[in-house]
């Protein structure tokens, strides 16, 4: 199942090169950039970097900008009818803050109320994966995880809330260490306080 949404969608240009030609492209790039600053790429530990980074930048960092690498939802007929709040909780949170291309690093929790079908707990990390694995602002990531849930899902009683560390003020500018940003997205049964509660509650057990 894909998902297409204006609403989950993340501002980029359409990629046509392939994998290879973006890694040579990028590696290119790169080197410039080692000798702008004065580095040696010659040198026995940095004549790699270029390639190295380019091929992280392809296959890992920013593989969630590629649709072909959305997950494959399967849904499963919810037949024991369970009809409470599933929680995934401390999904971990590897993003990098489009701003300034450093790392956000956090954790994630994800439920929902299922209204027919549940979907396998696995793809609830994975589909946090795929929207954090580009260049992102915590506020947008949180809403996507959310959206796509509903849309998937086809519900309205979804939860997404998100703490994480970005480096751009740990490691630069302000540079204070140890701060986190909390976002929420709360959708359909979870804007009511019992219901609202009960989750809190979950997330301390």
């Amino acid at each position: 199942m894909h998902v297409h949404s204006p609403s989950i969608s993340t501002e980029h240009r359409t990629i046509h090169l392939p994998e290879s030609e973006q890694i040579k492209v990028i590696e290119q790039h790169f080197k410039s950039i080692m000798i702008t600053l004065g580095l040696d790429i010659n040198d026995n530990s940095l004549k790699d970097t270029p390639h190295r980074v380019a091929k992280m930048f392809v296959k890992e960092t920013f593989s969630g900008l590629k649709p072909e690498n959305e997950p494959k939802i399967t849904l499963f007929e919810n037949q024991y009818q369970y009809n409470q709040i599933v929680l995934e909780r401390d999904i971990p949170i590897y993003s990098y803050c489009e701003h300034h291309f450093v790392p956000i690093i956090g954790k994630a929790h994800v439920a929902y109320i299922s209204k027919g079908d549940v979907i396998g707990l696995s793809k609830l990390n994975r589909i946090t994966n795929y929207f954090a694995k580009r260049p992102q602002v915590q506020e947008r990531l949180t809403v996507q995880i959310a959206e796509y849930l509903k849309l998937v899902l086809n519900i309205d009683d979804v939860a997404v809330i998100i703490k994480a560390e970005h480096l751009c003020v740990s490691s630069r500018g302000v540079s204070h260490t140890g701060a986190s940003t909390l976002t929420e997205s709360f959708r359909g049964k979870f804007l009511n306080e019992n219901t609202l509660q009960r989750f809190y509650s979950m997330l301390t057990i």
